[in-house]
């Protein structure tokens, strides 16, 4: 038998069970698309096609008026502005706070580094809604209610031990054999961790951003509790708001549906922009043995 004809063979014999695992992974797909897919056609339909007994699943006759009218309330722009502020605060203060850290766990060894391991680990069992009372009185105190700084505070201190562990675990995966050599060749240890070591742990930094970002971004019952101002709400709570305006008549879906829209398209953005920056650098952190 020829190799060729081997080949063909061997082809044939896995192609069923290729077959049934793409038709899966198809169908895993579609079920995962497709509230997004209805949200975005729902927002192109007006409202008395929407509550029709009838559903129309492709946007025939669909326009951008639902945007249009959500966008001219004047109060999604501001929404905006505080999700990105607070969302940008707290990604980079987080990354920064817990890149630290897990350099300090990983690399050194000091007095009390079993304890603050353990402390950080018992801060993630902690449930969040325990602690709304003091975080509500803590705010109140030091006068940053209604205030970007405010919830970012609170942000980061709820994400950095999480944040720790995972970059703890890309430090401690990057050799310090690889900086003691380039220290040898005649770097300084600066020099050593910021040619070597930093460009390694980009997968890292990037999950971990990915990480804080949808946390802030999502997050919705301290920005309750702390902003109480319409003027500062960010927009988990302009959506819920502008739900509650519209049950006090007959639900608008088309607008709540293109509200929900406009606030899923920034992290649709990111995770374009980021999926690439992540595989390159799987790909460029790669180490060889």
């Amino acid at each position: 038998m020829s190799t060729s004809t081997a080949v063909v063979g061997k082809r044939r014999r896995i192609r069923p069970g290729r077959v049934v695992l793409s038709g899966v992974g198809v169908l895993v797909a579609l079920a995962w698309i497709f509230p997004v897919y209805w949200m975005l056609n729902s927002s192109l339909l007006p409202n008395v096609v929407l509550t029709s007994t009838s559903p129309r699943f492709l946007p025939f006759g669909g326009s951008l008026d639902n945007f249009t009218a959500v966008v001219a309330g004047g109060t999604f722009l501001p929404a905006l502005g505080m999700s990105v502020a607070i969302t940008v605060t707290t990604v980079v203060f987080c990354l920064l706070f817990a890149f630290l850290a897990a350099l300090a766990i990983s690399r050194f060894r000091f007095r009390g580094r079993k304890t603050f391991v353990l402390a950080v680990l018992f801060i993630q069992m902690l449930p969040a809604e325990g602690l709304f009372i003091a975080q509500y009185k803590m705010m109140s105190t030091l006068g940053l209610l209604n205030s970007v700084m405010g919830v970012s505070l609170i942000y980061i201190a709820g994400v950095v031990p999480f944040t720790v562990w995972m970059l703890r675990g890309f430090v401690a995966g990057v050799p310090a054999d690889l900086e003691e050599a380039a220290m040898v060749d005649g770097c300084s240890r600066s020099q050593a961790f910021f040619r070597i070591t930093f460009p390694l742990l980009a997968p890292g930094l990037v999950a971990s951003g990915v990480y804080a970002f949808l946390q802030a971004w999502n997050e919705f019952t301290v920005a309750l509790v702390i902003l109480q101002k319409e003027e500062y709400r960010t927009l988990p709570l302009w959506l819920r708001g502008f739900v509650q305006a519209s049950a006090s008549h007959e639900t608008d879906w088309g607008q709540v549906m293109a509200a929900s829209t406009l606030v899923a398209v920034p992290v649709i953005i990111f995770f374009l922009f980021v999926q690439g920056r992540l595989t390159s650098g799987l790909v460029a952190g790669a180490v060889k043995g």
